[in-house]
């Protein structure tokens, strides 16, 4: 059987989903953490008693306590995008079959 010069093969192969979107929304969630962990440690200093280093904001305890607990909060949310946008790029596509029908090998 003669294969014509048409013929390409990467055309049977079905194609796989572009992963762009989820690579965007997992470096947002790596700045939203990296910017909740300067939040953080910048209350904490501020704290221990160091030099205010946002202003008036965080030039009194309570002001450095409230920036300390924002970014522990911003971390976390930032933390939880990542983990749900990998669980979500992990997950099968195709259709899933109950694991007693599968085949069993011995």
């Amino acid at each position: 059987m003669k294969i014509s010069d048409g013929f390409d093969a990467r055309r049977l192969r079905p194609k796989g989903p572009s992963n762009w979107r989820s690579r965007l929304v997992l470096t947002i969630a790596a700045l939203i953490t990296l910017c909740g962990l300067l939040m953080t440690l910048t209350g904490l200093a501020s704290l221990i008693g160091h030099s205010p280093a946002l202003g008036e904001l965080n030039a009194s305890p309570a002001g450095a306590a409230l920036i300390a607990g924002l970014g522990l909060l911003v971390t976390w949310l930032g933390g939880w995008m990542w983990r749900r946008r990998r669980r979500y790029m992990r997950q099968p596509l195709g259709l899933s079959m109950s694991a007693h029908l599968m085949k069993k090998h011995d």
